[in-house]
């Protein structure tokens, strides 16, 4: 991932639109803002969210409050609290997300 031909800017994330993306159970809600190739977002989970695919693309991702529970097809399970974040490449391994609580999160893929 190269940063490059993005000037200084502050973005302030209440003022970005929402756009809303349902999962199997529950709704994502984005606030997305693109430089460059990059996409950055804050992500709310509603209570009882669980992703309607297994994502391939690589992302890091950072738990700001609530809980997430992140599933990777190998079976294997992580749960991520405030202050936790995990990163992995494209095509990587392939992983879900849901959450019991609700969950914010800050994520750039």
């Amino acid at each position: 991932m190269q940063m490059t031909g993005i000037p200084f800017g502050v973005t302030d994330w209440a003022s970005v639109p929402v756009t809303e993306h349902p999962g199997v159970s529950g709704t994502a809600l984005w606030r997305t803002r693109h430089f460059g190739e990059l996409r950055v977002r804050q992500v709310e989970y509603t209570p009882g969210y669980l992703a309607d695919h297994w994502c391939s693309k690589g992302h890091i991702l950072l738990v700001l409050e609530g809980e997430l529970i992140t599933e990777l097809a190998d079976g294997r399970v992580f749960t991520l609290t405030p202050g936790l974040s995990y990163q992995v490449a494209d095509q990587a391994e392939p992983h879900r997300s849901r959450t019991d609580t609700g969950a914010k999160l800050f994520i750039v893929d």
